[in-house]
């Protein structure tokens, strides 16, 4: 795997080129020859079925799987926040935040980054005592504490109820403005993905399949027609809904 160390990232630069990117197991190809680019500051969402590849290929971008052929240039600094917040239980929670982090990060240093995702309050409770919508908010302090020129999302929302999950997604589209950084979501819901992102990718047998831009002003409103031409657009290239008969 070749990883392209950026210095500065500037901004019209991509901080993400996949180029000819394979990974096989069992003999099986999960990514086939699959190509990707994104740029400084860009919110990609990516969807795609239940082993398409989605998880796969993020975990490559991240470092965590370099069994691949293809080249792969990414930012050294990145950071990823999975479905499960992967807490350690037996260190509060400023020191999970900052875990991992060179040389001898402080309390503050934490606490800022909590403060992001409206958490700094719990920086001293054990993990066990967050509620789900808490400990994925921790989750993200931990990846933005790195401050990342890219930040990768593994379905983070998808063990939250529905209320949380809508708080979830504005503090993630917040901290997106407010940081600059490019994001890139693995995520299984349509409307999440046309809400958050400038660009939304489909996956398909380890590819990318289908691209959709999303130039639509924010907030955006599920209830516009704009917005439910894109959902059906990506539902039908999905397979979820088959394309209607002309009358």
């Amino acid at each position: 795997m070749a990883t392209d160390v950026h210095g500065e990232v500037t901004a019209d630069r991509a901080v993400v080129e996949v180029n000819a990117l394979t990974r096989s197991f069992d003999g099986r190809a999960v990514l086939d020859e699959l190509a990707l680019t994104v740029r400084s500051g860009e919110f990609v969402a990516l969807l795609g079925r239940s082993g398409c590849g989605k998880s796969t290929l993020l975990r490559v971008l991240a470092g965590l799987d370099r069994d691949i052929e293809g080249s792969v240039l990414v930012p050294r600094r990145r950071a990823v926040a999975f479905q499960t917040p992967r807490l350690m239980p037996w260190k509060r929670v400023w020191r999970n935040v900052v875990l991992g982090l060179p040389g001898r990060p402080t309390r503050e240093t934490a606490v800022r980054a909590l403060a992001e995702v409206g958490l700094e309050h719990r920086a001293h409770a054990w993990p066990k005592t967050l509620s789900g919508g808490e400990a994925q908010r921790a989750s993200l302090a931990r990846a933005l504490v790195r401050e990342p020129d890219l930040l990768l999302l593994d379905e983070p929302f998808g063990a939250l109820d529905a209320l949380t999950r809508i708080t979830a997604r504005q503090q993630v589209a917040e901290v997106w403005q407010r940081r600059g950084c490019a994001v890139l979501l693995v995520t299984h819901d349509v409307e999440e993905a046309l809400l958050l992102a400038d660009r939304v990718l489909v996956m398909q047998d380890g590819v990318i399949a289908h691209e959709q831009p999303v130039d639509l002003p924010r907030p955006r409103d599920v209830g516009a027609p704009e917005f439910s031409l894109l959902r059906a657009g990506l539902l039908t290239e999905l397979g979820v809904v088959a394309p209607q008969d002309p009358c």
